[in-house]
């Protein structure tokens, strides 16, 4: 291999036009990779299948081959446009609408984008690798979460905001765990949480909608009360450490990573 001595000048005109070379290299790969993406879409593949359709060498280094034992998956991203995210932007749907003014659209900006980066962390997933458990020894899988979510849900915005009796869904005051230990690979089980978290979180947006002011007090078992918007940056805050336990969760599934 030839190497440069400290005595030998190296010309900085040919430095830059290498990095123009390499840069229009890695934009036209790109451009490449967003073109075979948008055409897989349009037929309906599902994104994995598109990442297979994708150049060999679109990942980049964050999802290149990771295999560290036997049944751990490859890292791969369905995103062509920026490697670190989940699919590319004119694929996304926390991409768009209005820009948050004010203190009410901004928490329901942010617990709106972190609902659809649970669901989408759930997606395109067969019932037994939603209920796998793929983070030992903990008990939590997706299917899991979904139903915990669940739960959380109608407990803030139904009991507490509302008012309303309403019983757990998935768990009870003798086993407060069945939301995870009851998440079974099971496509009726994988169903039925679909269904009860978006009856929940349609629940609490007409809820939301119809409230002007955050300042408006729900009342909890112990009699406290709490304000909406007190309520609002916990859901944002349940929401964000859970959608962190999703992002291992699916990468040991299945390998998809991404923001």
């Amino acid at each position: 291999m030839a190497t440069v001595s400290a005595s030998e000048s190296i010309d900085p005109i040919a430095v830059l036009a290498l990095t123009c070379v390499m840069r229009q290299l890695a934009t036209e790969r790109r451009r490449r990779s967003a073109a075979v993406a948008r055409s897989c879409r349009a037929t309906g593949a599902s994104e994995e299948v598109i990442a297979s359709a994708l150049p060999s060498d679109h990942h980049g280094p964050m999802t290149a081959a990771n295999r560290v034992g036997e049944g751990v998956p490859q890292r791969w991203t369905a995103s062509v446009v920026y490697p670190e995210m989940w699919v590319d932007p004119d694929a996304d749907p926390r991409e768009g609408g209005p820009e948050p003014t004010d203190e009410r659209s901004t928490v329901l900006s942010y617990l709106r984008a972190y609902r659809l980066t649970m669901e989408m962390k759930c997606a395109d997933l067969s019932p037994g690798q939603l209920a796998k458990r793929s983070v030992p020894p903990s008990t939590m899988s997706l299917l899991g979460l979904i139903r915990h979510m669940a739960e959380v849900e109608r407990h803030w915005f139904r009991r507490v905001m509302a008012g309303e009796h309403a019983p757990p869904r998935f768990r009870s005051d003798d086993d407060r765990e069945d939301d995870w230990i009851g998440a079974v690979a099971d496509p009726g089980v994988v169903a039925e949480a679909w269904d009860a978290w978006r009856d929940e979180v349609a629940f609490a947006e007409r809820f939301v909608d119809g409230v002007d002011d955050l300042g408006t007090v729900g009342r909890q078992s112990d009699g406290s009360t709490v304000p909406l918007r007190s309520v609002l940056v916990h859901m944002v805050e349940e929401y964000a450490r859970h959608c962190g336990h999703a992002d291992l969760l699916r990468e040991r599934i299945d390998g998809r990573t991404g923001q």
